[in-house]
């Protein structure tokens, strides 16, 4: 992997002793650290640098997804020339791992040691969750760039990617209007399976379809489910005419394998785009033709921001964007506009309000915009189904779905 400017960490690899934490509360008391960041000298690095957090799993079942939100980063600031709004960028990564026990200390030491300015990143819709009380006590923005959960106080808290129910929601009509018969609903047991999946059940509900097996969504355990044997039998005596799931990492793996080597082989399967996006889908290997999935991004979307993105990735990786890697480098040109929009007066509070008065972003998926009330995009989501390319497989556009936001 190609080396990451400015300082690495990864906070989150070890828990703080009881007397660690001790000392460290003493030494904030003493020294009467507050909440608030400012730019400048406090905000990281040397004058007029900007210090930024990013949380990412670098590590566990979502490693992949996470490593692309590090490198979409990254390249943003590769070709501005390592700068947002003008300042030079010190950028300290910190490894989120499996969800919220390694999320958070490793968001707490970017905040409480790092006095970072803002995050960005955040994989996981569990780790977000918990680690919105902690940035919302010190005044710092999250830009996640990930699927985000829905939270009570959206004032400091911004997504470059989509609200987690949002995906499935998108293909519902579309699987209910295709599929003549009962649809099985599938994915992991956690945070952000539970809301792609309530995404997906209530529009198909709302739409006049039915769910298979019971009537109601199948969850595997997480992060420890890799034989999906038992499960991939249930959906087959369900009598489902399709499946709709959402696994991703390791798991979109295991299970997208293991599917197609099953009875069900020939059942059609629908997904939240991250079933296959990014290598995934070379680890799948042939199993994964035929897949049709929902997403906010396609590397074969035509517009002059999507060329110039995807022309500067692949001479860095030789390898197609995700939409992991498109969104975390939204992130970046969101901070970008909002620092320099914040001007001499640059802190997390005028970083915020800077953010918030932003308006239309252009980016390689679409112009798109913060929705007012849960400050996640309004944009289009594309029907995609994967396709041989040549001698390698990618997800090729098929058509528009619907546009979503509030």
């Amino acid at each position: 992997m190609p080396p990451i400017l400015g300082r690495r960490s990864t906070g989150g690899a070890a828990r703080p002793s009881a007397r660690g934490c001790v000392l460290l509360a003493a030494l904030l008391l003493a020294t009467g650290c507050s909440g608030g960041h400012r730019g400048g000298d406090a905000a990281g690095g040397g004058a007029g640098t900007v210090k930024i957090g990013l949380l990412a799993s670098l590590s566990g079942t979502y490693k992949s997804v996470g490593t692309d939100l590090r490198d979409g980063f990254q390249l943003y600031l590769d070709t501005h020339g390592g700068r947002l709004g003008g300042h030079p960028v010190d950028l300290v990564i910190a490894d989120e791992g499996d969800g919220a026990p390694t999320a958070l200390p490793a968001a707490t030491k970017l905040v409480k040691q790092d006095k970072v300015l803002a995050v960005t990143g955040v994989v996981g819709a569990g780790s977000v969750a918990a680690i919105s009380p902690l940035l919302g006590d010190a005044g710092i923005p999250l830009v996640s760039s990930n699927g985000r959960p829905a939270v009570k106080e959206v004032s400091r808290q911004w997504s470059t990617s989509f609200m987690s129910d949002e995906p499935g929601a998108a293909i519902a009509q579309y699987v209910h209007d295709t599929v003549d018969g009962p649809v099985f609903a599938i994915g992991p047991d956690y945070q952000g399976g539970w809301d792609e999946l309530r995404g997906f059940t209530d529009a198909f509900a709302k739409a006049g379809g039915q769910l298979a097996g019971g009537g109601k969504a199948t969850f595997t355990p997480f992060p420890g489910t890799t034989d999906f044997t038992p499960y991939l039998n249930k959906i087959k005596n369900s009598k489902a005419k399709a499946v709709y799931c959402f696994y991703a990492g390791s798991a979109a793996v295991d299970f997208v394998k293991q599917y197609a080597q099953s009875d069900l082989a020939g059942t059609p399967l629908y997904a939240a785009g991250f079933l296959t996006e990014g290598g995934v889908l070379t680890a799948q290997g042939d199993a994964a033709k035929g897949i049709r999935s929902v997403l906010n991004y396609a590397p074969d979307l035509d517009n002059a921001a999507n060329r110039a993105f995807v022309s500067a990735w692949q001479s860095k990786y030789q390898s197609p964007p995700t939409t992991y890697a498109m969104a975390s480098y939204d992130a970046a040109s969101v901070l970008d506009k909002a620092i320099g929009a914040a001007g001499a007066t640059l802190d997390s509070e005028t970083l915020n309000t800077a953010i918030a008065g932003l308006g239309q972003i252009d980016s390689p998926r679409g112009t798109w915009q913060f929705g007012s009330n849960t400050h996640s995009p309004v944009q289009k989501w594309y029907l995609r189904e994967v396709k041989s390319d040549g001698r390698a497989l990618s997800n090729q556009m098929v058509q528009d779905l619907a546009t979503i936001g509030n």
